[in-house]
């Protein structure tokens, strides 16, 4: 079975940053031939990120490795991704996402972190040894009345990145 799951470090349980990456996966879900996988909101897990070590964070960190893709998000914080979603990756070693496709997305409140997704998350997901074949996805919080129109053009501008990335996972 090939799954899809999310991972967001918004410190915000339930947060728009959450709703943009579900209904980001749930349009590649089909495109990517992949079944819903873990749903994880760091929010709930915020108060044992920094317990070494933790059963049930362990557990999540295998689930996540274990996705064939994965969106991740954050909000944009000082021009980056949150603390939080940072201090979930660190329990990774390097290579701890290889064999993942990700999908970064960050919700930003100004244009003027539009890239900022390209450079502070792309490397950190590579360096992890995820593939991350297409754009990062910068979401205005503003244009959240706008989801699906944002969303589908984000789909459609990064469409052939993901027959490679299905051809990759050997389907």
């Amino acid at each position: 079975m090939t799954t899809l799951s999310v991972v967001v470090g918004n410190p915000k349980a339930e947060s728009r940053t959450l709703a943009v990456a579900e209904a980001l996966a749930e349009r590649l879900r089909p495109l990517l031939g992949a079944d819903k996988g873990l749903r994880l909101d760091l929010a709930v897990h915020a108060g044992d990120i920094f317990t070494w070590p933790h059963a049930e964070l362990d557990a999540l960190t295998e689930q996540v490795a274990a996705s064939d893709f994965l969106v991740i998000a954050s909000p944009t914080y000082k021009a980056a991704y949150t603390g939080l979603l940072k201090a979930f990756l660190d329990r990774y070693q390097t290579d701890g996402l290889r064999g993942v496709t990700a999908f970064p997305i960050f919700t930003i409140g100004s244009p003027a972190h539009t890239l900022a997704v390209e450079f502070t998350l792309r490397p950190l997901l590579v360096e992890l040894g995820a593939s991350v074949p297409a754009q990062g996805l910068s979401f205005p919080t503003a244009e959240q009345g706008r989801l699906d129109e944002i969303l589908d053009a984000w789909v459609d501008r990064n469409r052939q990145a993901l027959p490679t990335v299905r051809g990759s996972q050997g389907q």
